[in-house]
């Protein structure tokens, strides 16, 4: 098994936003510890309509954990309404290099 990866273990991009109260209580922060925890990349940013939005991208695995974070974690002081997941694909690559916070 010269493979990089174990079989099965594609990589997926997914786009998200997250409502609620989540902005001014660190959950970008967390967003992004945890994503490294998890050892995926992409990013994360305030929207100007009051809820957080951003990329993941990694193993299926890992990315279907954050999910579940987003859904149901976050952030200490966060109340986390809903959740959404849209433009799921695999990909070949990764198409970041980390994950940051974006201003």
């Amino acid at each position: 098994a010269g493979a990089a990866m174990a079989e099965g273990e594609g990589l997926l991009s997914v786009d998200y936003e997250v409502s609620g109260k989540v902005q001014g209580v660190f959950f970008r922060k967390y967003t992004q510890g945890e994503a490294k925890r998890l050892g995926l990349v992409g990013w994360v940013q305030n929207t100007s309509h009051g809820t957080v939005q951003g990329q993941m991208q990694g193993p299926v695995a890992r990315v279907r954990e954050l999910q579940e974070w987003l859904r149901k974690v976050g952030s200490p002081q966060s109340r986390i309404s809903r959740a959404e997941f849209t433009n799921e694909k695999k990909i070949t690559a990764l198409e970041h290099q980390e994950f940051q916070i974006l201003k």
